[in-house]
């Protein structure tokens, strides 16, 4: 028994979190934990750390898709966050809103998500 739990363990450090990490064009129907990279866009509603939350919406950072997603978040708001920013959360899709985890929101620089450019 120890030795399968010892198996366990290490399998799961080393797998990493296991957690989907999804654009809001690939979002719908996915269940449970998935991690949300997307675009802020237009101006962000509320106050995280209200009962009501703060709510946005994201699109995918590149490319022309139209998809949107609405997002609820309760939590910590770093201090870059706004209109125009690239951000990654983590959280569950209900009823049509992504709600997003306490403390999990991570703006991200967009040269995170440009191409490398080849030097002939």
């Amino acid at each position: 028994m120890a030795a399968a739990l010892a198996v366990f363990v290490v399998y799961t450090a080393l797998a990493g979190n296991g957690t989907a990490q999804l654009r809001p064009s690939s979002l719908a129907g996915h269940t449970g934990d998935v991690s949300l990279v997307g675009k802020v866009v237009g101006a962000p509603r509320g106050d995280a750390y209200q009962t009501s939350g703060m709510r946005f919406l994201l699109k995918d950072v590149q490319g022309k898709n139209a998809a949107r997603v609405r997002v609820l978040y309760h939590g910590s708001v770093p201090d870059l966050f706004k209109s125009g920013r690239d951000v990654v959360l983590d959280g569950t899709l209900r009823n049509g809103v992504f709600v997003g985890k306490p403390g999990s929101l991570i703006t991200k620089c967009p040269s995170h998500y440009a191409g490398k450019s080849s030097k002939t």
